[in-house]
């Protein structure tokens, strides 16, 4: 409502305010003095509502319409104009114009009429601006806290809106007759299908944050029977801004893995890495093409990126500079498996901090081929140990998996022998700190199973589950690599970090609300758990201690140390070599 147009109808709501306050004073019939007097007053009232207004802001601000702001403002103004009004009409006059019961009983009619112009005026704007286009998608909105309330108000007042919300779902008690802009909640997330039924909704937004993994799960299993595309609206609690309309998105793997991704402050604790010389093994891995990518955040002195793959090289390096020429000496092709060429190599880099991300890691190939995981994973890893010794390396972080701890695979075998060297190494060094960090299935990674089920679904199925019963710790790309990082600020020698991942996931379960967010009609296949692999995985072994000394969701716990001249460059038995060692701890 434009301003001149607020001031006259406030105006103009004072005078009926003053009438029907005169006319109910005298029972209808009031005398014609009381007539005569009010003539008087109105021209007092309409000044005064009109200066004391726009000294208040009340006609120099543009309010959103009816907000508490405006409301306050009026209230003011009110307030103002009813006493300096009982003040005119006992002295300024020779004799009262009006009762001063008049007065008062007017201003309260005065400030109600005003409210309920800006009432009205509202509710014609929000009727005009309600989604009104044809194609708009019917929505229900899980969770009626801040986030979902915040996205419907948005949604109701965008007249362009492909999104119309009809109901809330809440599972709290407090919020069960809550109605926002006629949008009402209609029950629990028990009560999808029939609200489904009653509203004829298309789309189902999971609108609560601290929904965990089994919530979503179970609204994913509740809402693909009723063909209702599932939708989610991120937390805002790690941003500054706060979320509307753009941010809803389609369902990821990650919201079905219930994974609320944890943040470990690196900033607070990464002073290790400014304007130090660091680099990164296995640079154009998933794990460590994201560690470049934080790590120069943190505005390292060097940044050498060290890699045999120069395609990888090439990728990572475009991501970090938007350019990729490859010419200024930090992306580094290098075989780690060659001990001469990286021991020359570090000693001309000479890096300070070290993350060894380099790695074979695909378990059933490597249990086909287990001297090449010895090769890589464990001489790969004393050479780059040995380099880092010769370089006076002040903080080495080796980047490990849960399938060391209790290990039956080869890669299993191979990343504990890793963990135990590293161990062993920063043991006997006096010029820095050797340590490991330890976690689950990043989702993202190539090779994944998540990027094995998506690539299965688009071809058609089947889908391949190893078991029905088979679980896994799964965390983000991101969350390895913070925890990567702040290893090395709060890591001592010898010890393994382990990220509290939460609980395991049921691959099956996840396998088939993948399939049910597809829309299409896929059988899931049981193969059967392949040689080396768990039926559920372990994060520490059985003599491995879980404390956590520095953070609440970052485990510490000791590696016995295994000598580096125990690793033959090439020993008759590569795999019989690494389950003594294994067992040996």
């Amino acid at each position: 409502m434009a301003t001149p147009l607020r001031a006259a109808f406030d105006v103009l709501g004072w005078v009926a305010a003053a009438t029907l306050a005169l006319y109910l004073r005298f029972d209808l019939d009031p005398p014609d003095t009381a007539l005569s007097g009010l003539r008087k007053v109105v021209p007092l009232v309409a000044g005064s509502q009109l200066v004391l207004g726009y000294a208040v802001g009340l006609y120099r601000r543009r309010w959103l319409y009816g907000s508490y702001d405006e409301l306050s403002a009026l209230l003011m103004t009110a307030a103002t104009t009813t006493a300096g009004l009982f003040l005119l009409n006992q002295y300024y006059f020779a004799s009262r114009p009006i009762p001063q019961s008049v007065v008062l009983v007017g201003g309260v009619f005065g400030l109600v009429g005003m409210a309920s112009i800006r009432y009205v005026w509202r509710l014609i704007v929000e009727k005009v601006r309600r989604p009104a286009s044809p194609e708009a998608e019917r929505m229900i909105v899980y969770g009626a806290g801040e986030d979902g309330l915040r996205v419907v108000v948005s949604l109701m007042r965008d007249n362009a809106s492909k999104l119309i919300p009809v109901a809330f779902l809440d599972d709290s008690p407090s919020r069960q007759r809550l109605s926002v802009m006629g949008v009402a909640v209609r029950g629990t997330r028990h009560d999808l299908a029939k609200v489904a039924e009653r509203t004829q909704a298309g789309v189902l937004l999971i609108a609560d944050s601290k929904a965990t993994s089994e919530v979503v799960g179970e609204l994913v299993d509740l809402a693909a029977p009723l063909s209702l595309v599932v939708k989610v609206l991120p937390s805002v609690e790690s941003t500054v801004r706060q979320s509307g309309p753009a941010d809803i998105r389609d369902l990821t793997e990650a919201d079905l893995l219930g994974r609320h991704q944890i943040h470990t402050n690196v900033e607070a604790i990464a002073h290790y890495l400014n304007g130090r010389c660091v680099l990164v093994t296995g640079a154009g891995g998933s794990i460590g093409s994201e560690l470049c990518r934080q790590l120069s955040r943190f505005e390292p002195a060097r940044l050498y990126m060290l890699d045999r793959d120069e395609s990888a090289l090439h990728a990572v390096e475009l991501s970090i500079q938007g350019r990729a020429l490859l010419d200024d000496g930090l992306a580094v092709l290098c075989d780690i498996r060659d001990e001469t060429a990286l021991t020359e190599l570090f000693r001309t880099l000479q890096p300070d901090v070290v993350f060894h991300a380099a790695a074979l890691k695909h378990l059933p190939l490597l249990e086909q081929f287990p001297e090449e995981a010895y090769k890589t994973n464990v001489v790969g890893t004393r050479n780059v140990l040995r380099a880092s010794h010769v370089a006076g390396v002040s903080v080495f972080v080796n980047v490990s998996t849960d399938k060391a701890a209790s290990p039956i695979s080869v890669l299993g075998y191979s990343k504990r022998a890793a963990e135990r060297l590293t161990s062993a190494h920063g043991l006997e060094s006096t010029t820095g700190r050797y340590l490991s960090v330890r976690f689950g299935n990043v989702l993202g990674s190539r090779g994944s199973v998540l990027t094995s089920f998506k690539d299965q679904i688009a071809r058609g199925g089947p889908v391949t589950v190893t078991h029905r019963d088979v679980t896994r710790f799964f965390m983000t790309v991101p969350e390895a690599v913070q925890l990567v990082i702040q290893a090395g600020a709060i890591g001592r020698t010898g010890e393994v970090l382990v990220l509290d991942m939460g609980k395991p996931v049921r691959i099956y379960d996840v396998a088939r609300r993948l399939i049910a967010q597809s829309g299409r009609r896929i059988d899931i296949e049981i193969t059967g758990l392949r040689h080396g692999e768990k039926l559920h995985e372990d994060l520490f072994g059985p003599t491995e201690r879980d404390e956590r000394p520095f953070h609440p969701l970052i485990s510490h716990t000791a590696v016995p140390p295994l000598d580096l001249a125990d690793v033959s460059t090439a020993p008759s038995d590569a795999r019989t070599w690494m389950v003594a060692t294994s067992a040996s701890t």
